[in-house]
Order: C-alpha cells, then structure tokens, then sequence
C-alpha cells in the first residue's frame, strides 16, 4: 500500500460472530481513494459479511470501521451519504420502468430531479430506460441497480459479485463501467469476488480473505511478485534422467516430467545460466529452456490453501 494515499476505508482488526461461531478475525482492509479495490476469497471466506460491516448492518464483535477518516459506529448517516452501495442482487420494482425505478428512489432520498437521467446515461441504460425491469437481462439488472446506487454521486461505491451470474459480455460492459467510475468520474470502487481472472482485469488493489482472515493486501503488482519466487524452469534435453545424474549439484532438486523433460525451482537469472553452460559442458543437447510463471489465479489459490492448512 502508498503509505502517503488517503483510505476511504478502512477496517482495523475487525471482529465477527454468529452466535458462537467466529466468522472474522482481526480483518483490517485499507482501501485508498481512487483505487479500486478487489476483495478476493472463496464462497464463504467472509466477503458477503465484510460488506455488511462496512455498511452498518451488522455490528462488529470489536474492532471498528472507518470511512473518509472517521468511525462509522459515531457518524453513521452522515458518513453513509456519502456511500452508494450494491450488495448481492438490486431489488427492483419488475412492473416499473429503468426510469421509474430510480425516480422512485432518488424521491425517497430527496435527491436532485436532474441526477435520474445523469445515472442512466452513466450506465449506459438511456435508450432502454422506458422498458419495464422485467424485460432487462441480468446485466442490464446489474447495471439498473448501480445506476440507483450512484443516484446520491457517492464517492465510494461497494459491490458485492456484480459479475455474479453474467455472461461474458455482461462482465465486460461491467468492467468498463468500473474503469469509467473510476477514471472519468473519480470513484473510489471496493468490489468483492471470487473469480481472480476477473480481478485482475480492472483492480488497482487486492486483499485476499480466507476462513475469515486477510491472508493477503496489497497493489495488483505487490500480488504478481508473489509470482516470482514460485515460478520453475523447465528444461527439455535429450534424456532427463542422464542429465540429472551428470549434474546432481545443479539439478538435485529436477523432477523429470517426462522423457526428456526436467522441472526444477527457479532461483535467479545466474543459476539458470550455469544449469545451460554445464549441460552443453556435459555433451547433453538443449532443445528447450524457459521459466514457468504460476498465473495470478494459481497465486490466489496458493494463497487460500495455505491459509486453509
């Protein structure tokens, strides 16, 4: 995290319980302005009830959630103002139109009678708007239910699996639309899922929750660099094993993956080189050589295993 950026939010040592069952421990997120933050973890890590906490509908065990610098548990309606929110599936009135169903709201909340045609045409829904919500699809439900959440221009929004149950070109106009809060709007954006090729494609930030602990937080790049250390050099000669036992200092810790093919850890850009130069020494032929990264979703795996065991 920029130890200099602002945080919009953020949690400190967050603590949740149903009955007696802890459900958080020690949760502290740190979500700076203008980012947008993924929050990752499997089905049932605790995303679903984080979200709940950052909006006061649930009252933490102990620890304390902070919004734009102060404690929500003190400045609640105040600080909620300036939130806009969309947690699970929007709930809509099927038989009114786009347009009537965020003028619904938008009269509830008292706000601005200009702010309804502002919203649906900043989530694309202008030209659909006199259709009745039961004829929108599932994205155009999604899309309904953010434009309703940034009817009061909140500068931070909280979505929980806005992709969920989307099909592909859903998730992409759901994306952009993120990108465009953000770049075009200046947005601050904490969005929770369980899909990192998702994430991945829009976050700035990343914290990774497990069995309801934060097992990782940090930039996107932060989270490639876990890569590193954990990515393996294969080798494709002309017998693996021969090669293995010509060099058992250089390759003591090879796996042969096949005939001609050895996996080893890699250690840096030197040691990959001395492995080259002492297998042409050796006589044996070099036919391939490269460096396999684990994907980021391979990463985020590792993580929630790990925090598993």
């Amino acid at each position: 995290m920029n130890p200099t950026a602002p945080l919009l939010l953020e949690t400190r040592n967050l603590h949740f319980r149903f009955g007696s069952r802890p459900i958080l421990h020690e949760v502290s997120l740190q979500v700076e302005a203008g980012s947008i933050y993924g929050f990752l973890g499997p089905n049932g890590a605790g995303k679903s009830t984080t979200m709940r906490l950052l909006l006061g509908l649930l009252r933490p065990a102990s620890g304390s959630v902070h919004l734009f610098g102060h404690d929500l548990g003190r400045h609640r309606v105040a600080l909620l103002n300036r939130v806009g929110a969309l947690i699970e599936n929007p709930s809509l009135y099927d038989h009114l139109t786009g347009r009537e169903n965020v003028e619904a709201t938008r009269r509830l909340r008292g706000v601005p009678a200009h702010r309804t045609a502002e919203v649906l045409a900043l989530v694309g829904l202008t030209d659909n708007a006199h259709r009745p919500a039961r004829e929108y699809s599932l994205g155009m439900r999604q899309r309904l239910g953010l434009a309703i959440a940034l009817l009061s221009d909140p500068d931070l929004l909280l979505l929980d699996e806005p992709t969920n149950g989307l099909d592909p070109n859903g998730i992409m106009e759901m994306r952009e639309l993120l990108q465009r809060l953000r770049q075009e709007h200046g947005k601050t954006i904490l969005v929770s899922s369980h899909l990192i090729h998702e994430i991945e494609k829009v976050a700035t930030h990343v914290g990774v929750i497990q069995q309801g602990r934060l097992v990782f937080q940090g930039s996107l790049p932060d989270l490639q660099r876990l890569q590193t250390g954990r990515g393996r050099l294969v080798l494709e000669t002309q017998d693996a094993d021969t090669c293995r036992n010509l060099l058992p200092g250089l390759l003591a810790g090879a796996t042969v993956a096949g005939p001609g093919t050895l996996r080893l850890p890699w250690l840096s850009q030197e040691h990959t080189a001395e492995v080259a130069a002492a297998l042409v020494a050796a006589g044996q032929p070099l036919y391939g050589l490269r460096l396999e990264q684990p994907s980021l979703e391979d990463t985020f795996l590792h993580l929630t295993e790990e925090a598993a065991r």
